[in-house]
C-alpha cells in the first residue's frame, strides 16, 4: 500500500458518496483475520499521533484540582475540580453521561487515586479512563493547550470487542492528501502491532459516514 493508491480510494470514496447537509466524517476501517480477541495477546488497544486532524474536534473533560482550573477552563469542554467530585460519587448515570459525551479525559497526576475511586468504576470498562499512554495524565503545573491541540490529532485503536479497526481520519472537505497521510500513519501503527503484521489483515475500507465502504488494496 503506498500514499498514491491511497489518496486515489479516498478521492474514490468522496465522489460515489452523495451530498449531505453535514461534514461526514471520513473512516478508515480494517478487518482483521487469524486472531483471537479473547486472549490479550490477539486484542489491540493502542493511540497513534496523527500528522492532521482526525476531523472534528474531540470533546475533553478535566479531572482536576485547583492549580489547573484556569487553564482547563479556556481549553476543555468540561471542567470538574476536585472539590466537586462529591457531587459524582456514586452516581453512576452521571458519569456515563460525561462518557458518552467526551472523547479523552484529562486528569492531573497527584490526585489520580481519587479520580479512579470516584469515576473509575464507569469510565474503566468504557476505555475512557485519563491515560498516559495518550498523555492525559498531567502534573499540577502545565499548559494544557498542547495536550488539547495534540489529542485533535490523536486516535484510539481498540479490538477488544470485534476483530475491526474503524476509526476517523478526516472529514470530507479535508485535502485527500491529509486523510490519505493519517490512514498511512494508522496503517504502519496498526500493522506494527500485529502479531503477523500484514499477514493479520483481511481487508481494508474508506467510508464516509453515510457512503458505501470503498475497498482499500
Amino acid at each position: 500500500m503506498d500514499l498514491k493508491s491511497v489518496q486515489e480510494t479516498v478521492k474514490k470514496a468522496k465522489s460515489e458518496s452523495k451530498k449531505r447537509n453535514f461534514k461526514q466524517t471520513i473512516e478508515f476501517i480494517v478487518n482483521l483475520k487469524d486472531i483471537d480477541i479473547k486472549k490479550t495477546e490477539g486484542q489491540l488497544d493502542f493511540f497513534v499521533p496523527l500528522h492532521f486532524n482526525r476531523g472534528r474536534k474531540p470533546k475533553i473533560c478535566a479531572l482536576i484540582g485547583p492549580e489547573l482550573k484556569g487553564d482547563a477552563e479556556k481549553n476543555c469542554d468540561t471542567v470538574i475540580v476536585q472539590d466537586n467530585f462529591q457531587k459524582y460519587a456514586g452516581k453512576k448515570s452521571e458519569i456515563r453521561k460525561l462518557a458518552n459525551n467526551h472523547d479523552f479525559f484529562i486528569a492531573q497526576a497527584n490526585i489520580m487515586t481519587l479520580v479512579a475511586s470516584t469515576f473509575g468504576r464507569v469510565l474503566g470498562p468504557k476505555g475512557k479512563m485519563p491515560n498516559p499512554k495518550a498523555g492525559c495524565v498531567v502534573p499540577p503545573k502545565t499548559n494544557l493547550k498542547p495536550l488539547v491541540e495534540k489529542l485533535a490529532k490523536t486516535i484510539r485503536v481498540n479490538t477488544k470487542l470485534v476483530p475491526i479497526v474503524q476509526i476517523p481520519v478526516g472529514l470530507e472537505d479535508f485535502p485527500d492528501s491529509e486523510v490519505a497521510d493519517n490512514i498511512m500513519t494508522a496503517y504502519d501503527q496498526i500493522i506494527h502491532h500485529l502479531p503477523n503484521e500484514k499477514n493479520n489483515i483481511r481487508s481494508m475500507f474508506v467510508k464516509l459516514t453515510m457512503g458505501k465502504a470503498t475497498r482499500l488494496e
